[in-house]
């Protein structure tokens, strides 16, 4: 059974204050009462709440007063300010101070029940973020990995486990999915993470190139070669090397890379004295190594070598609950960079992040969000501004329900009312009979949804 949520209600209006209890319960949270904001102050030392409903004006500690004390004790807390004497400057006072968001009275309870249910999902992922953190150990550093879904918690179990060790690393999984994020958890909370992390892009490079980055080259060994100059090897000597695409190497390379692995020595590119390194090798591709093999573009022992511990980074469409999270850390990232007051994003633009398929993964939404805060003028990013390229091959995660399509063999068509008609009553159902809420997912106004609902009805 799904436990109930918290709320505290504070409003020095008895009437209200109990007419709220009863409306907010009805709705299954667990509700209590303040009656001033030095009370609310005080239940919050006491207990944790996932959401409080607090008025502005109050005889004793005002709503704004308490907002700044409650937000000291318990930051995560959405605060969700509301008032019957509605302005900007109490607006923006109260938005500035961490309010969660502004409602007037009398309230709408559609708008409040959305409200509060939006809040209440938020509280919840900073509470699951803080709760693998935990997991993880303290110790861990996660810098710049984000989520919480099942198969990134176990992901990040195994990467707390292999970092202390000398073991070597493969990292496989789509481009854009965040081999190197792993990677640098990986030298971060290893024994090495004091010594330098050297990264590569095997693709990038000619072969010749390539080798004399990786293993640096005597003055003389090709032209231009005015000077000897040491490689990423002897540069990460104590430390670490991302070895990344390193499926792009040509087989010469690969040989002399195995030999790396195995003597730990190398030799400059037109010298012939070895030197030992101590370098840990994490090694990240793309590719399925193992059909690589089979097709004789890649060696089957520096496969053995590189692979003694395999990590794969799953797609983001595996992983659809950790979107919302990723999102609005990019968005908070883009718009303090280009000096944005953006918020969050509104429901339809959520959900159209949620069920896009993310063919370029992490680093496609990166994209589609700093785009959508740079050209949003508002304060929360909409549906609209969410631009897809790849969106004609790859638009939705979730297949449109069997009905949607003619029956086989047949060749009438939905007409267009039709295909209205169904996406307002699967919007309805997907809102849970909640009007406001559903003319919200479909981008209409509830008076427009009430007007087609009746229409509907009538037929």
């Amino acid at each position: 059974m799904k436990q109930k949520l918290d709320i505290l209600i504070v409003d020095d209006d008895l009437a209200h204050r109990v007419m709220l209890k009863k409306v907010i319960s009805g709705w299954g949270y667990n509700v209590s009462e303040a009656d001033d904001g030095a009370t609310a102050i005080e239940e919050v030392r006491k207990r944790t709440f996932e959401l409080i409903l607090m008025d502005i004006r109050m005889m004793k500690v005002s709503g704004i007063e308490a907002l700044t004390q409650i937000k000291k004790i318990a930051p995560a807390i959405p605060v969700i300010i509301m008032t019957a004497y509605a302005s900007v400057e109490t607006a923006v006072s109260a938005l500035k101070k961490g309010a969660y968001d502004y409602l007037t009275k009398p309230l709408d309870f559609d708008e409040l029940q959305i409200v509060i249910k939006r809040a209440t999902e938020h509280s919840l992922l900073k509470k699951e973020n803080e709760y693998l953190k935990e997991r993880l150990g303290e110790k861990f550093d996660r810098r710049n990995i984000i989520g919480q879904s099942t198969a990134m918690v176990k992901l990040l179990e195994i990467v707390e486990q292999v970092a202390p060790t000398q073991a070597t690393i493969l990292i496989t999984g789509e481009s854009g999915t965040g081999k190197e994020v792993i990677a640098n958890a990986i030298h971060l909370n290893s024994n090495r993470r004091q010594a330098p992390f050297i990264k590569i892009n095997c693709a990038a490079l000619t072969e010749t190139l390539l080798e004399s980055e990786l293993f640096g080259h005597e003055k003389g060994a090709f032209t231009g070669a005015d000077r000897r100059r040491e490689g990423k090897f002897v540069q990460a000597d104590g430390g670490s090397i991302f070895l990344d695409e390193v499926s792009e190497m040509s087989p010469a390379m690969q040989v002399k890379l195995l030999r790396v692995l195995q003597e730990r020595e190398l030799t400059r590119v037109g010298g012939s004295e070895a030197m030992k390194v101590d370098v840990r090798v994490i090694a990240a591709s793309n590719k399925d190594l193992k059909k690589e093999i089979q097709q004789g573009r890649f060696r089957e022992d520096l496969f053995y070598r590189l692979n003694v511990v395999a990590l794969t980074v799953p797609p983001l469409r595996e992983r659809p609950e950790d979107i919302p999270l990723m999102a609005q850390h990019f968005l908070r990232a883009f718009a303090e960079k280009n000096t944005k007051s953006i918020k969050g994003f509104t429901a339809q633009a959520m959900q159209k992040l949620v069920q896009y398929t993310w063919p370029g993964n992490v680093r496609e939404l990166m994209n589609a969000v700093e785009r959508a805060v740079v050209l949003s003028r508002a304060d929360t990013v909409d549906a609209d501004e969410l631009v897809f390229p790849m969106a004609d091959q790859c638009p939705v995660s979730e297949a449109p329900p069997e009905s949607a399509h003619p029956a086989a063999g047949g060749s009438q068509s939905l007409s267009l009312e039709e295909v209205g008609k169904r996406s307002i009553l699967e919007a309805l159902a997907a809102a849970g009979g909640n009007k406001s809420e559903a003319a919200r997912r479909l981008g209409i106004t509830r008076k427009t949804l009430r007007k087609k609902l009746e229409k509907y009805e009538g037929k």
